[in-house]
């Protein structure tokens, strides 16, 4: 008898020490930007998001968290090791779909311009670039291409390349992170994506095949600017830094950097 109580006694107390780890991660404390002085902010390195919570690190004593993946940071958040995330908009989007317990606040920064990046002595591929762009604008190209990601038109109509493509001009390289859905990110063993299919329809009509190679986000400048690779697409937003080190092609389109935190 005396063994069976303990036995109860034994399993009541890991039912309690189980649920007090359940109970650790703190209530949320974020709900604005103004409350972000003093937190734990969580970003993916080199990117906007970074460079936006460091000064509230330099200016208002924020700790910022930088993580190679902008899912390291969700996971966490939801870890509570952090206060909040911020990161671009459709991302944060496609993180708070798959987890319930979390959400976008309705404070946003300032809105960013994407673009594509290219070295400062390839002058020739950013033109090329920038007057295929023009055209997949005018023809609704680009339009469709993220209408297939984002929004209502979800998966309805993907990117096919025109029937009768050649390429006669070789192979270009994109330089990539695909961590960032709906931009870039994997489907399989392929990386899918707006960006990859903004690329794929660019290739098409220059008349060159599409290779892209998969690397940490801050490592896509130095890849562009040493030849490593021709090009970078990763929801890249233009800046007066990246400018020093590199070119840029014109905007394809418009995002913004979001607060994600938990819900309770």
């Amino acid at each position: 008898m005396k063994k069976k109580l303990i036995s109860i006694m034994l399993v009541s107390a890991m039912a309690a020490a189980m649920a007090g780890c359940g109970s650790s991660v703190p209530a949320n404390s974020v709900n604005s930007r103004d409350d972000l002085p003093g937190k734990t902010i969580g970003v993916q390195l080199g990117t906007t998001g970074d460079e936006d919570a460091t000064s509230y690190e330099k200016e208002n004593g924020s700790t910022v968290e930088r993580y190679n993946k902008g899912a390291d940071a969700i996971q966490a958040l939801k870890t509570g090791k952090i206060d909040c995330v911020v990161i671009d908009q459709q991302p944060a989007e496609a993180f708070v779909k798959k987890n319930d317990d979390l959400k976008i606040l309705s404070d946003t920064f300032d809105p960013e311009e994407y673009a594509i990046c290219i070295a400062k002595d390839n002058t020739d591929l950013t033109d090329s670039f920038n007057k295929a762009i023009e055209e997949l604008e005018k023809d609704g190209t680009i339009d469709s291409i993220i209408s297939n990601y984002i929004g209502d038109e979800a998966g309805k109509h993907p990117y096919e390349t025109p029937e009768g493509t050649e390429y006669p001009n070789g192979t270009l390289t994109m330089a990539t992170n695909a961590q960032f859905e709906p931009y870039e990110y994997y489907d399989g063993d392929n990386v899918v994506g707006i960006d990859a299919d903004i690329s794929k329809a660019i290739c098409d009509k220059l008349g060159y095949e599409l290779k892209i190679e998969d690397m940490e986000f801050d490592a896509i400048i130095a890849a562009v600017s040493s030849g490593k690779a021709d090009f970078g697409a990763a929801g890249m937003t233009v800046t007066e830094d990246r400018l020093k080190n590199i070119d840029f092609t014109d905007t394809y389109t418009t995002a913004c950097q979001v607060i994600v935190v938990r819900k309770k």
